[in-house]
C-alpha cells in the first residue's frame, strides 16, 4: 500500500472542512461529503467525535486520519470478499484543486458515487451495547434466541447478523430480518448479509492475531452504477466497531477499549441529558481517546501513523 497513505502531515484537528469550489452535499457527524461530478464524491474525514448521537465540540487529534487510512487498509485486506467504493485515498492522484490542500492529506478518499442502501448491516459476535440490554430483557438479540445464563461481553457461539435503520438524525433502530428484507429487497438482504458474515469472520480473525477483539461492527453498501453491490463509507474503524484489547479479555463486565466506548463512560458521569449541546471533552480525556485510536491503527496495521 503506497506510503502517502499512510500518512498525515498537518497535525492540526479539522473541525470542518472547507472546499468552496465544491459543492457540500453532507456535513455528517464526522464526515463532510463533496461532488466532484457525477460519478465521483470527495470524503473528508474530521477530527470531529459523536456520542450519544451529539457531536461534541471537542476534537479527537489524528482521529479523521485514522478513520480513513484504517478504511483503506482494510478496503485492502477485504478485497476478495467484496468490491469497494475506492478509487483513491492519495492526495497527490486527486483532481487539481484538491492536491494543494495539505489539511486535506492523509483524511480524504476520493470515492465512486452510489445509490446506498437504506439500512446498515450490523454483525455481533459478542454479547455488548443494545444487544446485552436485550438479552437481559427477553433473552434474545434482534429476534435471535441465544442459551441462558450468558454473561456481559460473553462470546457468542457465533455471530449474528442485526441489521438497523440508517437514521439522519437521532439513533438507529435495530430491525429485524423480515423488516431488512422488505427495506432492501430479498435477493439484496441474502447478499447483504451473507458478505456482511464473510467480512467480518476474515477481519475479525487477523484482528485477533494483532491482538485485537472486534466485538461488534456495522457496515453500509450501495449500488454502483453497473448494478454492483460495494462496500462503501468506512470499514471497521474504531467508530464504528468496538475493539477489545484481547489480552485483557474476560466476560462478565465492560472491557478495555480501543474505540470510543473511553468517551460514552466519561459522558456517562456527567450531568448530561445527551441531547445537544454536547459538553467539551477535557484534554486529558481527549488525549487518551487519542492515543486509543492510534494504538488499534498500529496494532492492526502494524505500522504507525506517520504524523
Amino acid at each position: 500500500m503506497p506510503a502517502a497513505q499512510f500518512t498525515m502531515d498537518n497535525n492540526r484537528p479539522l473541525i470542518d472542512s472547507n472546499i468552496p469550489e465544491l459543492e457540500l452535499l453532507h456535513r455528517g457527524k464526522v464526515r463532510d461529503v463533496y461532488a466532484i461530478d457525477d460519478d465521483r464524491l470527495l470524503l473528508v474525514a474530521t477530527d470531529r467525535l459523536s456520542a450519544f448521537d451529539c457531536v461534541l465540540p471537542t476534537p479527537i487529534e489524528h482521529k479523521g486520519a485514522v478513520l480513513t487510512t484504517l478504511s483503506v487498509f482494510w478496503f485492502s485486506f477485504l478485497a476478495d470478499i467484496t468490491p469497494n467504493h475506492l478509487i483513491t485515498a492519495d492526495l497527490d492522484q486527486m483532481p487539481e484543486l484538491i492536491r494543494s490542500r495539505e489539511e486535506l492529506r492523509g483524511r480524504t478518499m476520493l470515492v465512486k458515487r452510489t445509490k446506498p442502501f437504506s439500512a446498515e448491516c450490523v454483525v455481533r459476535g459478542y454479547l455488548e451495547g443494545s444487544g446485552w440490554k436485550d438479552y437481559k430483557e427477553n433473552g434474545t438479540v434482534c429476534g435471535h434466541s441465544l442459551p441462558p445464563g450468558l454473561k456481559h461481553c460473553d462470546r457468542l457461539l457465533s455471530p449474528i447478523f442485526t441489521p438497523s435503520t440508517k437514521a439522519a438524525t437521532g439513533h438507529d433502530e435495530n430491525i429485524t430480518q423480515l423488516e431488512f428484507v422488505k427495506m432492501v429487497g430479498h435477493d439484496a438482504a441474502a447478499e447483504l448479509k451473507a458478505r456482511t458474515l464473510a467480512i467480518y469472520k476474515k477481519a475479525s480473525a487477523y484482528a485477533l492475531s494483532r491482538g485485537i477483539i472486534i466485538a461488534d461492527t456495522k457496515f453500509e453498501f450501495g449500488i454502483d452504477r453497473e448494478g454492483d453491490i460495494i462496500l462503501i463509507d468506512e470499514a471497521l474503524t474504531p467508530d464504528s466497531s468496538r475493539f477489545w484489547d484481547a489480552s485483557s479479555y474476560e466476560p462478565g463486565h465492560s472491557q478495555p477499549s480501543f474505540d470510543k466506548q473511553f468517551v460514552r463512560e466519561y459522558l456517562e458521569t456527567l450531568d448530561w441529558d445527551k441531547t445537544p449541546p454536547a459538553p467539551p471533552l477535557p484534554p486529558e480525556v481527549a488525549a487518551a481517546t487519542s492515543e486509543r485510536y492510534l494504538k488499534a491503527f498500529e496494532l492492526l496495521t502494524g505500522r504507525q501513523l506517520v504524523q
